[in-house]
């Protein structure tokens, strides 16, 4: 069975670049022009941030549509970045926005994929208490034993929508509990408070710590790239593994990828892994 030293540096701490942003990375590179963002841009973009920052990621993390398969023919990652695949469906609000619900994706054949290299693959639920609350625990868990028969590590990212600080907090404790119940190889968890309050940052990271049995990682969404090293290293302090990020880490470098990317992005991840080999808990003391 795989194990997450497949994703880990040395130090047992997990140093990741996310890449499966569909129509989000869309948005993002549209607000740079006024013309229609082709698929091909997407793609060009993920194999950019693959080709540059694969050396000195740990894992790097992408969807099946745009690159996936570039990425293994063309041997992009080094034996030392393990291949995360994205296997959730998303679907985003007619009028475009935040993803307001997930699926399995079913043409993902989890056996096949462990075949070609991948080690890991990962589910976003947005995760709410509502009447689909069980109907999603329910297809957390499927995935979850589907990643096991196949010998593939599962990571469940649970993704909140807060109405305010104290829902932000409560909701990300409730989905770290139920999500973690299911014992994925790892969680991934947005940084509370939006990196912002390190105080209550802190609180609310030794409080999910405590509340799941697997390591877990967070996630740069709604956090600035000034913000994000500090709030990792506040999360590591309070028993996070590292982290799985995309934005914190590429996002100024929409404009020009490839220099961007070796100018900017390179120097940010070696430093934000760095920190995580000397604050991280690692994977191994937190799957004990």
């Amino acid at each position: 069975m795989t194990s997450l030293t497949e994703l880990a540096r040395p130090s047992g701490g997990l140093a990741m670049v996310a890449m499966d942003q569909r129509e989000s990375l869309r948005a993002m590179l549209s607000a740079r022009s006024t013309a229609p963002v082709p698929d091909s841009d997407l793609t060009k973009f993920k194999l950019a941030v693959a080709t540059v920052l694969g050396a000195h990621a740990s894992g790097f993390l992408i969807d099946r549509t745009y690159g996936f398969d570039q990425v293994l023919a063309d041997r992009l990652l080094p034996p030392s970045c393990g291949l995360i695949l994205a296997a959730d469906r998303l679907r985003h609000p007619p009028e475009g926005g935040p993803v307001v619900e997930t699926s399995i994706d079913e043409e993902i054949n989890p056996v096949h994929v462990r075949e070609r290299g991948v080690v890991a693959m990962k589910l976003l639920l947005v995760w709410r208490p509502d009447a689909r609350r069980d109907q999603r625990l329910e297809m957390a868990a499927e995935f979850v034993r589907r990643c096991s028969a196949a010998g593939l590590l599962s990571i469940l990212e649970g993704v909140v929508r807060p109405q305010s600080d104290h829902d932000f907090d409560q909701l990300q404790l409730e989905a770290a509990t139920e999500l973690g119940a299911l014992r994925p190889s790892l969680y991934k968890a947005q940084v509370p408070r939006r990196g912002i309050d390190q105080t209550e940052v802190g609180r609310v990271c030794e409080r999910i710590s405590a509340a799941i049995p697997v390591p877990w990682v967070v996630l740069s969404q709604g956090v600035t790239i000034e913000d994000f090293p500090t709030a990792v290293r506040t999360a590591c302090h309070a028993g996070a593994s590292g982290f799985l990020a995309g934005r914190a880490i590429w996002s100024d470098t929409l404009s020009d990828p490839t220099p961007l990317l070796r100018s900017r992005a390179v120097d940010r991840l070696k430093r934000l892994a760095e920190l995580v080999d000397g604050s991280a808990r690692p994977w191994q003391e937190a799957a004990a």
